[in-house]
């Protein structure tokens, strides 16, 4: 049978393309869904990314960006009830100019790599990110996600309930701490862009790559700096520039976190961990607001883009247009993802993520 991109799931029943796997949302009716492998084959006609609509995407992002910034510092004489919430509208589109980056950083943005890699080392350069870095250790993301034994680089620091009771008194402490809202959401996205993103963490000792890449960033970004100071004055720098990094900083934080760190997620031990099924069950699709979706790029779509990451933002919709099943697969209202906060643990008896509390009352 000849597949298009319009073919029913529903009706493909041999071979590989077989139901073998149960929504695990209690709360609703069991909802069969294709295995991972079966998907990437399925998906892979969504690959290709148009030169044109991407040079539109950048247009449409960074152009408000600068005007926004530019009308926050000019109407600071005004008061400062005015220039904010224009520096937190500029930082609504600092966060879409990420997912840009994020998208170069796969291959997905621009037909031809060396496009990608240019214009990811140009943007990373406003996120604060260095490009070279953060494409690593993002691909090994991608590459083990769900697996207990692959865990630690680029991703939100999980333990599970055994690990975390097998800690002492202040490990627990640290853990706790870490595992914070207003650490997570708050103190961890200023540290994370402002502070450890000026040296290449967990590729130190990966030779002098990793160190280019950072400290040609972190010379770019102090040349900006200092033009933009000498411009317009220090004071007037941070009340513009320091609202639009923090509220990027810390919304994709949030974006990565409840990608992965919701209830029923999955995670395993290398023996029983398979890539292609982590990959859609171990992410989640984020159903926000249409407008959210438009400056978030459409990364809550999250699970298809981590079964096929090359395929461009822009085309993630036209996926679960053709594909409704996928839908229903680790669904997430902008609602139901606050009480993901509470989740801080997985439960390798029950295979979900637990709270705190949870994994007290089970012991």
């Amino acid at each position: 049978m000849r597949l298009s991109h319009k073919t029913p799931v529903s009706i493909l029943q041999a071979g590989k393309f077989t139901h073998l796997r149960e929504s695990q949302d209690a709360a609703s009716p069991a909802k069969p869904v294709l295995d991972g492998r079966a998907w990437t084959q399925i998906l892979a006609r969504y690959r290709q990314p148009s030169n044109g609509r991407g040079i539109v995407e950048i247009a449409i992002t960074v152009v408000p960006l600068a005007a926004l910034w530019a009308l926050a510092w000019l109407t600071l004489d005004i008061g400062y009830w005015l220039a904010l919430p224009i520096a937190i509208a500029a930082g609504a589109f600092l966060v879409r100019l990420f997912a840009i980056q994020h998208d170069c950083s796969h291959g997905s943005f621009f037909r031809h790599k060396l496009a990608n890699d240019w214009i990811g080392r140009v943007l990373s350069v406003a996120t604060l990110t260095p490009y070279g870095v953060w494409r690593r250790t993002h691909a090994t993301h991608h590459a083990f996600t769900g697996n207990l034994d692959r865990r630690g680089l680029g991703d939100v620091g999980i333990l599970t309930v055994e690990e975390y009771r097998a800690r002492s008194f202040w490990g627990r402490l640290t853990y706790r701490l870490y595992r914070h809202p207003l650490v997570m959401f708050g103190v961890g996205p200023a540290y994370l862009f402002f502070l450890q993103h000026r040296l290449p963490v967990g590729l130190m000792r990966n030779g002098w790559k990793p160190w280019i890449s950072t400290m040609t960033t972190n010379v770019a970004i102090g040349a900006i700096a200092t033009l933009l100071i000498w411009l317009i004055g220090i004071k007037a720098f941070l009340l513009v520039h320091l609202p639009v990094m923090l509220l990027a900083a810390s919304a994709g934080v949030w974006l990565f976190y409840v990608q992965h760190q919701f209830e029923h997620t999955t995670w395993a031990d290398n023996d029983e961990w398979k890539p292609h099924d982590a990959a859609l069950h171990g992410s989640s699709y984020y159903d926000l607001p249409a407008f959210l979706h438009w400056f978030t790029a459409n990364i809550g779509v999250h699970h298809v883009h981590h079964l096929c990451s090359r395929i461009p933002y822009y085309r993630l919709p036209r996926v679960l247009q053709d594909h409704p099943e996928l839908r229903n697969v680790g669904r997430l209202t902008l609602l139901q993802s606050f009480r993901c906060v509470n989740l801080a643990l997985w439960d390798e008896t029950q295979r979900r993520l637990v709270s705190f509390r949870e994994a007290r009352a089970s012991r």
